[in-house]
């Protein structure tokens, strides 16, 4: 069965954009710069990605303005903003459990929630995520939109691989 995957970054001090909503500072410390650490391999595990309508547009405006970025992936925007869907992008209107229990059902590589945060906790919050690979970025930034809001329950998880790269650490749980 697919899995369904948290592959996203965060700063040392846990937020995944600043005060003003810009994420310029997800970088290494400069040390290996070439290197692009788990994502090249990350990516070939995936064929859909599920994001919020801000983290869309923050792609689309001002990370990848020229191309959409998961072009050979089925990308499912979550919204109740009405857009004409594309080849590769849908706008959903739809509760994420039903997405993503539907998109389960149907046979293909796993699923990458890529965010934001809001999309990550409601899918914590219902018990959706198997697996989270977190990448430690090493900056302090001081405030802006935390990864992980406050949960009604507690989940419990596996180390199962780290990996440094520039800096930067990633780290794989699984579900306990």
């Amino acid at each position: 069965m697919r899995k369904v995957i948290v592959y996203i970054a965060m700063s040392l001090d846990g937020y995944v954009a600043d005060k003003s909503g810009s994420v310029s500072w997800l970088n290494g410390d400069g040390s290996d710069p070439e290197n692009m650490g788990s994502y090249p391999v990350f990516i070939e595990t995936v064929d859909t990605v599920i994001l919020g309508y801000t983290t869309y547009h923050q792609i689309v405006t001002e990370l990848s303005p020229d191309v959409w970025p998961y072009e050979s992936k089925k990308s499912c925007v979550l919204t109740h903003r009405p857009h004409e869907n594309t080849e590769n992008i849908t706008f959903v209107d739809e509760n994420l459990v039903d997405l993503i229990t539907r998109l389960k059902a149907q046979d293909g590589k796993d699923i990458w929630i890529c965010g934001g945060a809001s999309i990550v906790n409601q899918a914590i919050k219902h018990n959706l995520v198997d697996e989270f690979c977190v990448t430690l970025i090493p900056t302090i930034i001081g405030g802006g939109i935390s990864l992980f809001s406050t949960q009604e329950t507690e989940q419990k998880l596996k180390l199962v691989s780290t990996k440094q790269y520039n800096g930067m650490v990633d780290l794989v749980y699984h579900r306990r």
